[in-house]
Parts: structure tokens; sequence; C-alpha cells
């Protein structure tokens, strides 16, 4: 009687399989969409994101140009004694 059953399914596998394996997707796939958190937040697109720190940098720099010329020269802030 057994190798009766494992000849049949070894004959009809593909059709014993299919509603298996669909049955499993379809019960996973609703798991799935029940238990995980689908909420995605917005970002900029990366080219906006770019042009932004690109603003950004010019900025800072243009700012920064103003800021490093010194009032006093930089090496007279450590000299000795004997130098001076």
């Amino acid at each position: 009687m057994w190798p009766i059953i494992y000849n049949a399914l070894r004959t009809y596998a593909p059709y014993v399989t299919l509603p298996f394996a669909a049955l499993v997707g379809v019960v996973g796939y609703n798991l799935e969409n029940w238990l995980s958190d689908k909420y995605t937040p917005y970002n900029k697109s990366v080219k906006d994101q770019r042009q932004d720190r690109v603003l950004t940098e010019n900025l800072s720099e243009s700012n920064e140009k103003n800021k490093l010329k010194y009032k006093t020269d930089v090496l007279d802030t450590n000299l000795s004694p004997s130098l001076s």
C-alpha cells in the first residue's frame, strides 16, 4: 500500500506542493502585513540633499574667510623671551 502512495506522490508532486506552497505564501504575506510597520519617513532626494550641503559649505567658507583674518601675528603669541 505504501509503495503505491509514494509512487502517486512522486508522480503528482507538483500538484501536491503547489497548493501547499501557495497557502504558506498567502499566510506569510498576511502575517507580515499585520505585524510589520510599513511607515517610511520622508527624505529629500539625494540631489536636493547635495545641493543643500554644497550651499551651506559655500556659505560657511565665505564666512570663514572673513573670520580667518588674524589681527595679530600668530607666531607672536608663543615667542620665547629670548626672541622678543
